[in-house]
């Protein structure tokens, strides 16, 4: 009796341990039935070679759930693979705003190729953020470093574009865009030897690249190899894209190593081309107007410098020069003094030397042409009312002498023991210049002075 007394009494919480006991483990089995079938169901793939039925299962999964990376993926590399970029970024957008919360994706690669897809479509802004974050991530991606390169050199930023270039070539020595603009990041940074070395193996991959042959052309022009240059130029003249340029440069050296009649010819072929940049052909008939001026063609050159005005009438000292070649075809004396062969030019200056002074006599003691710049003639000078040694320089220009020039002159003056000195050019005088001859025996003769001179002789000669 006691026994089932007891029994009774503890009935109810026997019943209650039992009902829990029941319901913990059906708990327990749902939950060890979940975690069996969930990782079945991550690690699931959409693999399938039918570009139907891959977008046909990832959008039926995305309607299930949006969140559905391995479906993202799927849709983001086959739009990627395709070239579609537009769709493939708005995938890669979605994912990358996943990963914080889902560690299943691969946080770098969406990121690279969400810059990718947003280069190709020349959102560079876009681009250059997304890969500088993905450039965190891993610093040992070639394709990464490539396009990071690439963007840094559309920026005009050569010293970056040059690190990534850099670390690419590491990478992947052989890749002939990477070696192609590693020489062009140099040139853009003035670092012309490093520049030649890459450009020159860009060019033994790459023959036709006309464009890295021009570049490693103005390398050798700027370190001082123009006969490799020139080389380059010349045969890059017809060129329908590079040649005016080319044309340009090539008339540039030859105009510096007065071979003026093959400056002509490069210049003219230069301006042969159509669709010349206003710029290149501005300058292409500038500097052909000096090589016929050089050539003593006044007439042409004054065409080309009205040429020029018409077209762009600040364009340098157009306006001046058409001026002074106006006067000088009007002035046969003031030609000689500034474009005749030396012969002539001597000439001119003794005929002035010897008839500066009224009424007197004059003796040629020496002469003496530097380079074609200018004219030394000192002379003995004898009046009725005095005798000095007198030296003249003729200088053939028409800008501005300043007072180095000037300062010279005055030591060639002590040197040569002369008594005074006279300074004539066809152009005028610094302010120091005319300062530093204030209180020495040195007179400046200017273009006007000179023209009076010219008159001067001409009135001598018809008597």
């Amino acid at each position: 009796m006691l026994y089932n007394c007891i029994v009774w009494d503890y009935l109810p919480y026997i019943i209650i341990t039992i009902a829990v006991l029941i319901f913990l483990g059906l708990t327990l089995s749902l939950i060890l039935r979940r975690d069996t079938s969930e990782p079945k169901k991550k690690k699931r793939k959409i693999k399938s070679k039918d570009r139907n039925k891959i977008i046909r299962e990832a959008n039926k999964r995305l309607i299930q759930n949006p969140k559905d990376h391995e479906a993202l993926m799927a849709l983001a590399d086959l739009y990627f693979k395709e070239g579609i970029y537009d769709k493939a970024m708005n995938y890669y957008r979605t994912l990358i705003e996943l990963c914080a919360t889902n560690m299943d994706i691969d946080e770098f690669e969406v990121t690279l190729r969400f810059g990718l897809a947003a280069f190709k479509l020349q959102e560079y802004d876009e681009a250059y953020k997304s890969l500088v974050i993905a450039y965190t991530m891993n610093e040992e991606n070639f394709e990464l470093c490539y396009n990071l390169g690439y963007l840094e050199y559309l920026k005009k930023d050569y010293e970056k574009a040059l690190a990534f270039f850099r670390r690419a070539q590491r990478l992947d020595p052989e890749h002939v865009q990477t070696i192609r603009f590693l020489g062009h990041s140099y040139f853009r940074n003035k670092q012309y030897t490093e520049a030649g070395e890459e450009l020159r193996k860009a060019i033994e991959f790459e023959p036709n690249d006309k464009e890295s042959l021009f570049a490693l052309a103005q390398c050798h022009y700027e370190l001082g190899h123009t006969d490799q240059a020139l080389t380059i130029f010349s045969h890059l003249r017809l060129d329908p894209k590079l040649g005016p340029n080319a044309a340009l440069f090539s008339g540039t050296i030859h105009l510096k190593s007065n071979a003026y009649q093959k400056a002509v010819m490069d210049l003219e072929i230069g301006l042969k081309h159509k669709n010349i940049p206003l710029e290149i052909q501005l300058e292409l008939k500038y500097r052909l107007a000096i090589a016929h001026l050089k050539e003593g063609d006044m007439k042409r050159a004054l065409e080309l410098l009205e040429n020029i005005r018409d077209i762009k009438p600040d364009y340098k000292d157009v306006l001046s020069q058409i001026d002074q070649y106006r006067e000088l075809m009007s002035n046969k004396d003031l030609q000689t003094f500034l474009m005749a062969p030396k012969s002539e030019f001597l000439t001119l200056c003794r005929k002035i030397a010897a008839n500066f002074f009224e009424d007197s006599k004059a003796k040629l003691l020496n002469i003496a042409l530097n380079k074609n710049d200018f004219a030394d003639i000192l002379a003995e000078i004898h009046t009725k009312r005095w005798e000095d040694v007198v030296l003249f320089r003729f200088i053939r220009t028409t800008g501005t002498t300043g007072e180095l020039v000037i300062r010279d002159f005055y030591t060639s003056c002590r040197d040569h023991k002369a008594d005074r000195g006279f300074c004539i050019t066809a152009g005028d005088f610094s302010d120091s210049a005319k300062q530093f001859v204030e209180a020495r025996l040195i007179d400046l003769i200017d273009k006007k002075g000179i023209v009076a001179l010219f008159r001067k002789l001409n009135r001598a000669a018809l008597k």
